[in-house]
């Protein structure tokens, strides 16, 4: 299984690093997007994120991703 990662608003990110998931926090979705650690399994995203993001989440290699409720 891969690692989990959650990509976003530092406010909204900052806590899942409690539970050992690796957090990126930034205004700049797709620059985090592109250097996410090899070993990622799971990206949570933030609804401002994936918005950003847009069709990058949906790319045969990317990383499963789930988007956080609004």
């Amino acid at each position: 299984m891969g690692a989990l990662c959650v990509l976003g608003e530092r406010a909204l990110v900052e806590g899942f690093g409690l539970i050992g998931a690796t957090v990126l926090a930034t205004d700049e979705p797709a620059a985090a997007w592109r250097r996410l650690p090899a070993d990622v399994g799971l990206v949570v995203l933030t609804p401002a994120a994936a918005k950003a993001l847009g069709d990058l989440v949906d790319a045969p290699d990317a990383p499963l991703s789930v988007v956080m409720p609004s």
